[in-house]
């Protein structure tokens, strides 16, 4: 790549001014080689390869930071779904699997490490199932694992059995751990990409290199300070003005996220191949770097009234064409986060009535995740967190897209209480839900089949 002085000037700006980040650098690592499945033997090969592997990266991601100027906010890992690795092994292996994880990613020197999972869309397997009935005490006894399920695909449909034992699970957890907090690093999917360098979904697919890097580049920040200023210079800017805007700057966010994560690979050497870039735009809680902002800078009053999900609409396409102009490599997730508890923007909108979870649902039809980081009342029934589980898969399974529900039952907690987790977590405003029943329907089992759009042969 070749960069033009003014290039390097405006990225300057962007990383001072407004917020522009690399949101994370993924190191994914095989696990499939593991020679025994008993916990001692299943503990030391889960922690060696990823302290072999991963010892460099976060010092070679400091490196190419200094030198850039650049910030790299998370280095982390991901790895082999735990259940492909462990299936036959004993229940303790794999509690010491996550336990191992855990170690590696204290040695190495980073925040989170994801991959304690499974891929349970058509069915589980007695590995699947023992991973699953894992997570509670996995989740009490580490603070960096980070777990998820696929529990849907298009191909597939919805397995409705694993669906009912998740809503049961993240009831467990919310119950285990402080203030909910647990959930907070598990998540449930409908196609769930083999790529996706973003916590708490992350995963090493079956079909990725030995080792690779994937990057996450963000900058709400950026695509708002864009939009402002083009605001300035054409107050009355049409919709297609305003979808050219944003296609330019998440250019640049993706030129830049690419010269970073080609630098990082370069300095770890091999075997470490370039994976991916992910255009997701990722808020935090820091005043400006919020999707919802540029919702509301669209002209919406507030990020959940009427007209949000038109708007999230051109900016996921925008920022997709963009980014794909940018590089030959974006996969992951990329398109718009939108977290309640990890944008100021979106926890304002909910405080004030305008986002609601029925909202929040037909938004993530268009954005790239679903129900991110959604606290809900602490005396949730099960079946009625597997129901909203099961309606977001829904719009996954029948869009061809990705999915997700990351929610965490708040104990104690009622509708619009407030309960700060703190960091990137940020502030969580519970949500309330519906009080009708729904345990039949969830209790029925078996698979919601695959819609007829998937076959596609």
């Amino acid at each position: 790549m070749i960069y033009r002085p003014e290039e390097i000037t405006e990225t300057i700006r962007m990383v001072e001014a407004e917020h522009l980040d690399i949101r994370t650098v993924t190191m994914g690592i095989n696990m499939l080689g593991c020679p025994g499945k008993d916990p001692k033997t299943v503990s030391e090969y889960v922690y060696r390869r990823v302290v072999d592997n991963a010892g460099r990266l976060k010092a070679c991601a400091d490196e190419v930071e200094a030198m850039y100027g650049v910030p790299i906010i998370n280095k982390r890992v991901s790895v082999t779904p735990m259940s492909l690795m462990l299936e036959g092994a004993p229940p303790e292996s794999y509690l010491a699997a996550a336990h191992a994880l855990e170690r590696a990613a204290v040695e190495i020197g980073i925040d989170y490490i994801a991959g304690y999972s499974a891929l349970v869309h058509k069915g589980a397997t007695p590995g699947d199932a023992t991973l699953m009935r894992s997570l509670p005490k996995v989740l009490q006894s580490t603070t960096r694992v980070c777990c998820s399920i696929n529990l849907a695909s298009s191909k597939a449909g919805i397995n409705m059995e694993a669906t009912a034992l998740m809503g049961g699970i993240i009831s467990e957890v919310a119950h285990s751990t402080h203030q909910g907090a647990g959930n907070a690093r598990l998540v449930v999917f409908a196609n769930a990409p083999e790529d996706n360098p973003f916590i708490a979904g992350a995963m090493h697919g079956v079909g990725e290199p030995d080792i690779v890097l994937n990057v996450g580049v963000s900058g709400p920040g950026v695509v708002l300070a864009a939009i402002e200023r083009q605001k300035r210079l054409e107050p009355h800017m049409d919709f297609t003005a305003l979808a050219e805007t944003i296609k330019r700057m998440a250019f640049k966010i993706t030129r830049a996220g690419e010269l970073i994560g080609r630098e990082v690979v370069a300095r770890l050497g091999p075997p470490v191949k370039f994976g991916v870039l992910d255009l997701s735009l990722a808020p935090t809680p820091a005043e400006g770097d919020s999707v919802a902002n540029i919702i509301e800078a669209m002209g919406i009053e507030r990020c959940g009234t009427h007209g949000t999900t038109a708007a999230l609409m051109l900016l996921t396409d925008a920022v997709k064409k963009g980014g794909i102009m940018a590089s030959s490599s974006v996969g992951g997730l990329s398109g718009a986060f939108i977290p309640i508890s990890e944008d100021q923007g979106m926890v304002d909108s909910t405080r004030l009535g305008a986002m609601t979870l029925d909202k929040l649902e037909a938004m993530t039809a268009i954005c790239s995740v679903g129900l991110d980081m959604v606290a809900l009342p602490g005396d949730t029934p099960p079946e009625t967190i597997a129901a909203i589980i099961a309606d977001e898969l829904a719009i996954g399974v029948m869009n061809h897209k990705t999915t997700a529900c990351r929610l965490l039952p708040v104990p104690g907690a009622g509708p619009l209480d407030t309960v700060d987790l703190g960091g990137l977590l940020g502030e969580l405003i519970v949500m309330d839900v519906k009080k009708f029943d729904c345990t039949t329907f969830i209790r029925r089992g078996g698979r919601i089949p695959a819609p007829l759009t998937a076959l596609r042969n």
